[in-house]
């Protein structure tokens, strides 16, 4: 089966067919560096980290770049308010967005590019935009005209006469027409600024994005991708600025992730809900986050709760518990049993349904209950009497692979360090209590994931078998 692509552009589910065969050029769009991320920061690099890793896994070669805004009005405005320049505030908060989406288990893009890297590229690109008449100069603000391009609306599907002027798209005299969007921002007292042949300013947001995806991966990509609040006026003015420069489709696949709602409310700075990665993961194994954001459609909404963190816990740890299962059970397996086809059907059986659900537009919610329905074969193998290290092992390799797909992993010591630790506290209660057979119960889950126990005068102490 091939993969099919919910497309933004065409509303419907494509089959992926790339420019080039065996060969995908991504662009995501990357955070506006000026503070830690917040959760919904976080979606993005999770959602289409794991489309990349699915993508390489079914063979393709992907070119992957994620972009950091450096030079916004956010920036210029944490920067006064810290008494730092705009550079500083950019090095800190790229810094901190590697460390927790590294956390988050996302790999590194092949090219982070950045606006105050790529300023003579933005500013070439301005330049051709005017001398075809598709921009103007206003007192050192440079403008697209919105209603030159004919197409203008198409991803958002909406009529230019429809439209109604989106964040970041500022009416003021200066425009010749209120659609119209910056591409060059005269600069202000007190902001930092590029020389140009505009005079002193800096760029507009959405031309960066169309400037630097045409420097790494050229005038027609494959797959361009970032939230769903990016749809409009963010990307469709990069399809407006590229387009109208290139004559060229800018985009085959556009691919949006839903918004994040915290205790089923819409995250808001008014509501003063926002939640950050940087903190939830302070708290919280990062992998249950990245667990969480996948355990739903990428394309539909998510509610984010600390209850509902922590059932995601219970759940990712009942997959770990039957892989870990699975690897001491290993040690006490033959090659005696002579039905082996038959589990070695049922695990390839569960292999195809995984396919076909990431198959289908990604859809790791469905992925996830195939690695359940794993555990949960795995789990009643294991009652058996004896047991084959041929399927043992290739129940283990099966979640091995799937998770590796996933971004998530299977080995965790600190956590199950925690889950031996309470274990052990609920042994010793339950000595306490003179509950004999509790007691024995939990030494003897803890022998069979091979844990050895030894009882001293200052406590129990463990060790792994």
């Amino acid at each position: 089966m091939a993969i099919q692509i919910y497309n933004t552009l065409s509303r419907k589910k494509e089959t992926f067919v790339p420019l080039e065969a065996g060969k995908v050029k991504m662009y995501v769009c990357g955070p506006t560096v000026y503070n830690f991320i917040h959760i919904g920061n976080a979606r993005p690099p999770i959602v289409f980290d794991t489309v990349r890793r699915y993508l390489e896994y079914r063979g393709y070669d992907v070119q992957y770049v994620s972009n950091f805004t450096d030079v916004d009005d956010k920036l210029i405005r944490a920067a006064n308010q810290l008494g730092e320049d705009v550079p500083t505030i950019a090095d800190r908060f790229i810094n901190a967005y590697f460390e927790d989406v590294s956390a988050l288990g996302c790999k590194k893009a092949d090219v982070h590019p950045r606006v105050m890297e790529n300023m003579d590229i933005i500013i070439d690109f301005i330049s051709q935009l005017i001398e075809k008449g598709y921009a103007y100069e206003s007192e050192g603000d440079v403008y697209f005209r919105t209603r030159s391009f004919d197409e203008y609306g198409k991803l958002s599907h909406q009529s230019v006469d429809d439209l109604r002027v989106g964040a970041r798209i500022e009416v003021g005299d200066k425009k010749q027409d209120d659609l119209d969007f910056a591409l060059w921002k005269a600069t202000k007292e007190g902001e930092i600024f590029w020389e140009s042949p505009w005079g002193l300013g800096r760029p507009g947001w959405h031309i960066e994005c169309s400037a630097m995806a045409k420097k790494y991966l050229g005038d027609t990509i494959d797959i361009h991708a970032g939230g769903q609040d990016l749809t409009f006026p963010h990307h469709e003015n990069e399809i407006a600025q590229s387009e109208a420069l290139s004559g060229k489709l800018f985009s085959r696949y556009w691919m949006h992730n839903g918004y994040i709602n915290i205790d089923n409310e819409k995250m808001s700075k008014s509501l003063g809900n926002f939640v950050l990665v940087h903190d939830i993961i302070k708290k919280h194994n990062p992998q249950m986050l990245r667990f969480f954001m996948l355990s739903v459609h990428y394309r539909n909404p998510i509610n984010y709760s600390e209850e509902l963190l922590e059932s995601t816990k219970a759940a990712f740890e009942r997959l770990t518990t039957s892989y870990q299962n699975l690897k001491h059970r290993a040690l006490a397996s033959t090659n005696l049993p002579d039905d082996n086809q038959e589990w070695l059907d049922k695990i390839a059986g569960l292999h195809g349904e995984f396919i076909a659900a990431m198959d289908d537009d990604f859809n790791t919610a469905l992925a996830i209950s195939v690695l359940f329905e794993l555990a949960k074969l795995a789990n009643y193998y294991m009652l058996e009497k004896n047991t084959s290290v041929e399927v043992i092992e290739a129940f283990t390799k099966q979640f091995e692979e799937l998770f590796q797909v996933l971004g998530l992993k299977m080995e965790n010591e600190e956590m199950l360090d925690e889950e031996i630790d309470a274990l052990i506290a609920k042994r010793y209660q339950a000595r306490k209590d003179r509950n004999f057979q509790l007691s024995d119960e939990i030494r003897d889950q803890l022998k069979e994931m091979n844990i050895i126990l030894e009882d001293t005068a200052q406590g129990t102490r463990w060790k792994r078998g």
